[in-house]
């Protein structure tokens, strides 16, 4: 073996130990959804995403436009007659999986929500199964399938009638992560579901994990952007890593 060649080995192990999150952004799957915005509205009164996206407008934004196409990126945005966040919505079908997303926070309140569901499961609350929630100073991954979301634990939620125990329960069920991103900045996030893990890296930095039994809902079948404010994103691509 040459010197320069007994080197050369040795950072390529350095750099593999040192650096986990160059792994964790090559195993993508197989590609089954993908978008990248770049296409026009033919008005600008209502929402007109295109390329089978729905969203929640005409139903909590009274038909108000709050998803614009623009300079090949997808802007979301909460109207003022509004009164529940906004629900950009595609369906897609995947056990474990990967999604990367280019987005942009603006404003330090503002966060990209990445909600999983599956509306043919009955047991929780509007299909939802969990969540990443992406923000300027944390980002926060909740299993709401076996946590707030079940049908029992909301149900006693909103009757206050929730027990100590359940109480208890649920703090299990999310994890906050603290960074700090800059406002006015592109990012590019990854969530990978692998099993009952979640796992988010921003620009090939693995930022946490979490692991939870309502991760590992065997089907996937939507993925909801979910914004309270305002968010800017592009190259939306969807994975499947399952066989």
């Amino acid at each position: 073996m040459t010197r320069q060649f007994f080197f050369a080995a040795c950072l390529l192990t350095i750099t593999s130990v040192l650096s986990p999150s160059a792994t964790f952004a090559k195993e993508p799957g197989k590609l089954i959804f993908s978008d990248d915005f770049s296409r026009n509205e033919s008005q600008e009164l209502t929402d007109e995403v295109g390329n089978g996206w729905g969203t929640n407008s005409a139903k909590r934004a009274g038909g108000n436009k709050q998803v614009d196409l623009k300079d090949g990126t997808m802007r979301i945005y909460i109207h003022e007659t509004a009164d529940h966040g906004v629900s950009v919505t595609h369906p897609v079908e995947f056990r474990d999986g990967r999604i990367e997303i280019k987005f942009m926070l603006e404003h330090e309140k503002d966060s990209l929500g990445l909600n999983f569901a599956d509306q043919q499961y009955k047991k929780v609350w509007a299909g939802h199964l969990f969540k990443v929630i992406i923000g300027v100073k944390q980002t926060v991954l909740t299993d709401l399938k076996t946590g707030v979301m079940d049908l029992k634990i909301r149900e006693a939620r909103q009757a206050k009638t929730i027990t100590v125990a359940q109480q208890k329960m649920l703090k299990t069920k999310s994890k906050r992560i603290p960074h700090q991103l800059e406002k006015g900045k592109w990012y590019i996030a990854v969530a990978k579901m692998t099993g009952d893990k979640l796992s988010v890296s921003i620009d090939d930095k693995e930022i946490g994990s979490f692991s939870s039994e309502g991760i590992a809902h065997p089907t996937k079948r939507m993925l909801r952007l979910a914004v309270s404010r305002n968010v800017v994103v592009d190259d939306l691509k969807i994975y499947s890593m399952g066989k």
